[in-house]
């Protein structure tokens, strides 16, 4: 089977199990995006510091007592 026919017949599957609109709705979760992700992740990863990580954990756990 060639990929295009893979794709086909899986689209086709969804179509069958999902529902045309829902199906779509399913591809779309793994659209790529047009922006440079790993570009964007080291502008905002780079400036922090671990003492910068660790305050946000700690603010970030809810109190047990």
């Amino acid at each position: 089977m060639t990929p295009v026919e893979l794709n086909q017949k899986g689209f086709e599957a969804l179509i069958a199990a999902l529902g045309y609109v829902d199906a779509v709705r399913f591809i779309k979760q793994f659209d790529s995006g047009t922006d440079n992700y790993t570009r964007d992740r080291h502008q905002w990863l780079d400036t922090l510091s671990l003492e910068d990580i660790w305050a946000e954990l700690k603010g970030q756990q809810v109190s047990t007592e």
